[in-house]
């Protein structure tokens, strides 16, 4: 009655094996209805626990479940999460990819939206030309309720679910203005470090020094590491 409307999603945390190394990436996953978001549950509960967390763990490859997730409803769509952070996206650094293309292969054209993250805006990403063909959305994490509103899309009307797609396949500038975004040089992810040792690392350094390589040993509580 206020004007306040609610969309269905959701964010998992794909976790799994392939090809000889531990795969992780989170993912956003929309969907246009009640009935819809019950086959996705009982879809989904075969790979783990939905009610252990706000954002679930699954054991399932991040490519099979969109080729899944299409045969329920081809309206789902799937956002990868927070690209650019390191453990858990398609970009990370420790992610187990590098590209769209490796993580969900021949599902790739499925996804049409990309979230930026708290450490990166819609600029930074567009300075790497292969994700020119997708929409940069921004959101508040739906597990961290009283976080809601700290980044958000603004578009010049009110759409239904099915239009807000549509905009985002588009990249319909006219509809779809701009994104609200946290301070990204205020992400914990520009510095490198190691917690035990109190390090910090600006870019700069983190260049000169070839990053840190985890050459970790504990002694008691004590932690060595070579730079």
């Amino acid at each position: 009655r206020d004007g306040l409307f609610f969309m269905l999603t959701a964010e998992v945390s794909n976790i799994y094996f392939k090809a000889g190394r531990t795969r992780k990436v989170h993912t956003i996953i929309f969907a246009p209805d009640i009935r819809c978001v019950r086959q996705i549950n009982a879809f989904l509960s075969a790979y783990g626990d939905l009610a252990a967390d706000g954002r679930p763990i699954v054991s399932i490859d991040a490519r099979e479940m969109v080729r899944r997730l299409d045969e329920i409803n081809p309206d789902i769509f799937c956002v990868p999460a927070h690209v650019w952070t390191p453990h858990f996206s398609v970009f990370g650094a420790h992610s187990g990819f590098d590209s769209l293309e490796e993580c969900f292969e021949e599902q790739t054209p499925k996804i049409i939206a990309l979230e930026t993250g708290l450490s990166s805006d819609p600029p930074m990403n567009y300075r790497l030309s292969r994700l020119d063909r997708c929409a940069l959305i921004s959101n508040s994490d739906c597990h961290s309720p009283a976080k809601i509103g700290r980044e958000a899309n603004v578009f010049s009307r009110q759409l239904g679910y099915r239009q807000l797609r549509e905009v985002l396949k588009r990249k319909d500038a006219s509809i779809f203005r701009y994104t609200i975004e946290f301070f990204p040089e205020e992400g914990k992810y520009h510095w490198d470090g190691h917690r035990q040792c109190k390090m910090r690392l600006d870019p700069a350094e983190a260049k000169r020094l070839n990053t840190i390589r985890s050459e970790e040993r504990r002694v008691g509580k004590e932690c060595t590491i070579q730079c």
